[in-house]
C-alpha cells in the first residue's frame, strides 16, 4: 500500500504532557508542603483523586469526554475557545474547579484552608506553563520526514489549550500541512468522522495514511476502525489487549524512521 501521509497525536507523543503535568504537580504540591507540612506525594495523589472525582460529577463530563479533554488539562485550561455551548459551561467552571480540587485536596489530608486551595489553584497552571517538554526525538523525526509525506496533526482537546501547547513550542505547528482539534471538529479520537476528516483534508484514502499515536482508545482504536495503518509509540512497556491491536508498536519515536524505510517507494 503506498503511503503518502502521516498523521500524529501531540499529547505524550509529540510533546511529553505526562512530564509537564507532573513536574507542575511536584512544584506545586512542595510549595504546599512547606507550608503547611503535609507529604507533597500524598497531597499530588489526594488532587488527583479528587479532581478526577469533581470532574466527572459536572454535567459537562460526557462532552469532554467525547472531545477527550482530561481532569488534569482542566485543572489549567481557560476554555475560552470553541463554538459549544459546552465550552462555554466549562469556562464557568474552570476557576471554581480549580479551586475546589486544590481545596478538597488539602482537606483530605486534614488541611482545612480554602485560601491555600486558591492560592495552589492559580499556582499549578503556572507551572504547567513553564513547562513545555517535547520528546528527544520529535524534531529529528520531523525533520526526516518533513516534504517526504503530506503531514497532519490530529489532536483531542480544547481548542484554545491544544494551541496554547503549540505556542510553548513554536516550532512544531509548521511542519504539518493541517491542524485538526477535537474541540473545533466537535467529536474526538476514535470517533470515525475526525479521522475521515483529516484524511478529506490531506485528499487521501485510510490505506495512504499511517496514524502515529500513544493512546490504543483514541489513536490506534481510531485508525484501525477505519482501516488506516496503527503505530503504536509504547514508550513505556505496557501491554497490548486483545481488543486493540496496533498493526506496529515502537518505543521511541526513530523506529518510526525504520518501519518508512522501504519509503521511496512508499510502502510500508
Amino acid at each position: 500500500m503506498n503511503k503518502t501521509a502521516v498523521l500524529f497525536d501531540l499529547d505524550d507523543t509529540l510533546l511529553w504532557d505526562d512530564r509537564s503535568v507532573k513536574e507542575a504537580f511536584e512544584a506545586t504540591c512542595q510549595a504546599a508542603a512547606e507550608r503547611t507540612g503535609v507529604n507533597a506525594e500524598e497531597l499530588e495523589a489526594a488532587v488527583r483523586r479528587e479532581a478526577r472525582a469533581l470532574y466527572e460529577s459536572y454535567e459537562t463530563y460526557a462532552f469532554t469526554s467525547m472531545i477527550g479533554i482530561n481532569p488534569f488539562e482542566g485543572l489549567w485550561a481557560d476554555f475560552r475557545e470553541g463554538e459549544q455551548a459546552e465550552f462555554r459551561q466549562l469556562e464557568q467552571l474552570a476557576p471554581g474547579y480549580r479551586k475546589a480540587a486544590w481545596t478538597a485536596g488539602l482537606l483530605a489530608l486534614g488541611v482545612d484552608d480554602a485560601e491555600l486551595g486558591a492560592e495552589l489553584a492559580e499556582r499549578f497552571p503556572a507551572e504547567r506553563r513553564k513547562r513545555p517538554y517535547i520528546y528527544d526525538e520529535t524534531f529529528e523525526v520531523l525533520d526526516a520526514l518533513q516534504g517526504r509525506y503530506k503531514l497532519l496533526l490530529l489532536t483531542n482537546g480544547s481548542p484554545d489549550l491544544q494551541r496554547e501547547k503549540l505556542a510553548g513550542v513554536p516550532r512544531i505547528a509548521p511542519y504539518f500541512d493541517h491542524i485538526i482539534i477535537s474541540g473545533e471538529f466537535g467529536k474526538g479520537k476514535p470517533a470515525g468522522e475526525i479521522f475521515l476528516h483529516a484524511l478529506e483534508r490531506l485528499g487521501i484514502e485510510p490505506e495512504a495514511g499511517i496514524m502515529v499515536g500513544d493512546k490504543l482508545t483514541t489513536d490506534i482504536k481510531g485508525a484501525n476502525g477505519i482501516g488506516m495503518t496503527s503505530v503504536w509509540v509504547n514508550r513505556h512497556g505496557m501491554k497490548c489487549s486483545d481488543e486493540i491491536v496496533p498493526d506496529h508498536e515502537v518505543t521511541n519515536l526513530k523506529e518510526l524512521l525504520e518501519l518508512l524505510q522501504p519509503a521511496t517507494a512508499g510502502e510500508v
